[in-house]
């Protein structure tokens, strides 16, 4: 079966089981930014399973192919279809497969799709730990914001592993865009890193009154609901 049948067939799957009213609501939360076919994350998760099962996951440049087509269309359920592939063969992939993970963190880019696959890129980095600073140098650099917010967030489970200082370096320098998803992704970091230590967030964010006030309440949300409690 090449990229394109394998595509054919799923999407022959996710508009028989798609919903017309569903999808409508779908669009809407997402601003109209795409098409859907109007499949549940439960419905979608379960065909991928089957099909996965019944044809198979796609390998090396099969992947990328298949991957770049389900973009190409403009229902959301595809694009997290091909996520869902490249996840299950992540722990396979050489190290310069960064340069894919960028490429899909470049292309139709929101924040369902820019999350999960910086969630992918930490699992990367932590197999490929010398490919992090120059990595997240260049793309810190590059303007994009959606790589920008992965530069923020892909630590985000990283725990006690966590590199602190890069953490902290990286969000003073988005301190003064007004990009939300910049802002909100500096305040999850730094709200999930306070779970680890939060005497070093609450030292960072009263330090550095140029934090934005969405970051700084996003920062201190743990905090100071657990002093509320006292």
């Amino acid at each position: 079966m090449t990229s394109k049948q394998y595509l054919h067939y799923v999407q022959a799957i996710f508009l028989e089981k798609g919903d017309i009213e569903m999808a409508q609501g779908q669009m809407r939360y997402m601003r109209n930014q795409f098409e859907f076919y109007g499949l549940k994350a439960g419905q979608w998760m379960a065909i991928s399973k089957d099909v996965f099962k019944e044809k198979g996951i796609l390998e090396r440049e099969e992947l990328k192919e298949f991957s770049r087509l389900c973009f190409e269309d403009v229902h959301r359920e595809l694009h997290y279809f091909a996520l869902e592939m490249v996840q299950k063969t992540l722990k396979k992939q050489p190290s310069n497969f960064i340069d894919f993970l960028e490429e899909l963190i470049s292309t139709k880019s929101w924040w369902d799709t820019v999350d999960w696959l910086a969630k992918l890129v930490g699992i990367h980095f932590k197999q490929y730990p010398e490919l992090i600073q120059s990595t997240t140098e260049r793309w810190m650099a590059s303007g994009n914001f959606w790589l920008q917010r992965v530069c923020l967030i892909f630590q985000l489970s990283y725990r006690e592993k966590s590199d602190f200082g890069q953490m902290k370096k990286y969000i003073l320098q988005i301190a003064s865009s007004k990009e939300f998803f910049l802002q909100k992704g500096a305040g999850w970091a730094l709200r999930q890193h306070s779970r680890t230590d939060q005497a070093a967030v609450t030292d960072f964010v009263e330090n550095n009154p140029q934090l934005s006030a969405l970051t700084k309440r996003e920062a201190m949300r743990l905090i100071l609901a657990k002093k509320s409690q006292k």
